[in-house]
């Protein structure tokens, strides 16, 4: 296509995981064309440099070779030409994950970043990909599953797409295989299901039937005059594996990993706590739509793919995601009040079982995320937050404290709404994001409720959340069921080949006490052999105070410990609903959306 910067991808050789990409520049800069590729993928804040994945790159022009100078990591400049240039480069695809791309003879993936080099001073070209098929009998069932606009090719066919320009084009990845699809409309606008892995007797009509309920509950709760989507189309790819969990925003479609046994089956009739969380998943990524594919924080708009792009607000733009994930499930009524509740308490014990919420606030979690959040190592307990489980938890508290104030006149529903008007609707357009510094200002004009004292405290400090106190006028109350406390090292431990080696060593506990450390290999406690699945059994013959004799390998010496065994001090939150009074259950239903039920 004249006009455009024009790819073609073939999976060149799916048994070595190369695709072969061709990316034809009509007029190239005469000074020497640039070429980049992103050195990070929006929505996973950690540099991966996926150039390393080029395994061999060269540019002809007229027939000619065009040398080719690498300018830094992801770079390369083309020497002076004026014809037309093409450039010919493979990608190795062996990362089964939501970030990259995966080849192999069972199907492919990318995503726009590890795949397309960037053409300097064309990037607001039209961009124009032709997909084929691989060669071969066995690939003729293959289709293609993206929410990239066809241009040539047929929905779901091989054949040439196109995207307005650079940024959109590496917003729609790419699923080509033999998959499982299924289709709905949500209030109007087409949504696919795309589904590759072996999945034996899978629903796949349930999962549509389900998913149509949370898309048009989150459309009306942005839109709830005119419920209009965001997108004209919107495509759910699923990679079903043994083991896994993940999922990837992206403007039209999310690119999603999980076990095959989350997924239901033909003549399950109840909900798995699997498939609630496959469904949870789908929930979050789709909220994501509206919040950080459009509204956005100020730095990401637009983003600078070559390094990172630092904010302190991700606890807004993943945390309420991860607020409204769940909360859009119990909306829907695919989940009850009891099982909501449940998940929260699940998340505020996973955030209270660490120290490092002590010692980094959310704010500085989100800052942080290029370099501890998504860089965790043996100490993060001890040391970071999480920006999604905590986040989720401010959004709640936030939420809970708006609903009390006003009296139900204003909630977190409300602030997302307004952040939608002003930051996201139009984002294309206006291209505006939200500033560093905005949101309480936002919020506490939107809520009509101060809130400096739970910025400093909850948001830029360190403090827990009093989620007792802010849900006991929704009917609902706190219990921690920790009398019965059991002895423990405060430890995490894996296994394998008998072996009980530990991942994790909690700050404060026996372990830590006795000299413990990541890494060490337990192998005896008073002269018994440990194992990571014998462990618990051996500490329930102690009570919380005795002594213990350790053995452990550290590298390859045998060290003694000598520990008192502390009460096992994991949190167990837990919340049950009061029916009474009346008013209390009206609010809570009215937060949670289950009137009538």
């Amino acid at each position: 296509m004249k006009n455009a910067v024009n790819y073609t991808v073939v999976a060149r050789d799916p048994a070595a995981h190369l695709f072969e990409v061709t990316l034809v520049v009509d007029a190239p800069d005469p000074q020497g064309q640039v070429f980049s590729l992103p050195a990070w993928i929006p929505g996973s804040y950690m540099i991966r440099e996926f150039a390393r994945n080029i395994v061999r790159i060269a540019a002809e022009s007229n027939g000619e070779p065009v040398p080719l100078k690498k300018l830094d990591k992801h770079t390369w400049q083309a020497a002076p030409c004026r014809r037309r240039i093409t450039v010919r480069y493979e990608v190795y695809a062996w990362d089964l994950s939501v970030r990259a791309a995966h080849l192999d003879q069972t199907h492919g993936f990318f995503n726009g970043t590890s795949m397309f080099l960037s053409v300097l001073g064309k990037e607001n070209l039209p961009h124009v990909v032709d997909i084929r098929r691989p060669e071969g009998e066995i690939y003729r069932n293959w289709r293609v599953a993206t929410a990239m606009p066809e241009l040539k090719a047929r929905r779901y066919g091989f054949g040439s797409y196109i995207a307005a320009d650079y940024d959109e084009l590496i917003d729609h990845p790419v699923e080509m295989g033999d998959f499982a699809l299924a289709t709905f409309k949500a209030h109007g606008v087409p949504h696919d299901i795309v589904i590759t892995g072996r999945v034996p007797g899978l629903d796949i009509d349930r999962i549509a039937a389900d998913l149509k309920k949370v898309c048009e509950a989150q459309i009306a709760l942005f839109e709830p005059g005119s419920r209009r989507a965001p997108m004209q189309r919107y495509v759910f790819m699923t990679m079903a594996v043994g083991d896994g969990y993940g999922g990837l925003e992206h403007r039209a479609s999310t690119a999603l990993i999980c076990s095959r046994n989350d997924l239901p089956v033909l003549g399950q009739r109840e909900a798995s706590e699997a498939y609630r969380t496959y469904l949870g998943l789908c929930s979050h990524e789709y909220f994501h739509t509206w919040n950080v594919k459009r509204i956005k924080p100020a730095v990401f708009a637009p983003y600078d793919l070559r390094t990172e792009g630092y904010t302190s607000l991700l606890w807004l733009f993943e945390g309420f995601t991860s607020y409204y994930d769940d909360l859009m499930l119990v909306r829907s009524g695919l989940i009850d009040e009891k099982q909501y509740l449940s998940a929260i308490a699940k998340t505020v014990n996973s955030v209270l079982r660490g120290s490092g919420r002590h010692k980094q606030s959310v704010a500085e979690s989100s800052y942080d995320a290029w370099i501890k959040y998504y860089r965790q190592d043996e100490n993060a307990p001890n040391a970071i937050v999480s920006y999604y489980a905590k986040g989720s938890l401010v959004g709640l508290a936030l939420d809970l404290t708006l609903r009390a104030e006003t009296g139900g006149r204003k909630s977190l529903d409300d602030i997302m709404r307004a952040l939608w008007q002003r930051f996201g609707r139009d984002f294309a357009q206006a291209g505006q994001g939200l500033g560093e510094d905005e949101a309480r200002a936002i919020f506490e004009e939107v809520g009509g409720v101060k809130l400096r004292r739970f910025f400093e405290r909850y948001v830029e400090g360190t403090e827990d959340l009093p989620l007792d106190k802010l849900l006991a006028p929704f009917g609902v109350t706190q219990s921690d069921n920790r009398k019965d406390a059991r002895p423990a090292l405060g430890i995490r431990s894996s296994g394998g080949n008998g072996e009980c080696k530990i991942t994790h060593v909690y700050e404060g506990f026996a372990a830590h006490r006795a000299g413990l450390s990541a890494g060490d290999v337990l192998i005896a406690m008073d002269g018994l052999r440990v194992t990571a699945s014998n462990l618990d059994k051996l500490l329930s013959r102690y009570r919380v105070g005795d002594t213990v004799l350790l053995h452990a390998f550290r590298r390859d010496e045998l060290i003694a410990f000598s520990t008192e065994l502390m009460a096992d001090d994991t949190p167990r939150v837990a919340f049950e609903v009061q029916e009474k009074p009346a008013a209390l259950a009206r609010m809570r239903r009215a937060w949670l959306g289950t009137e009538g039920r």
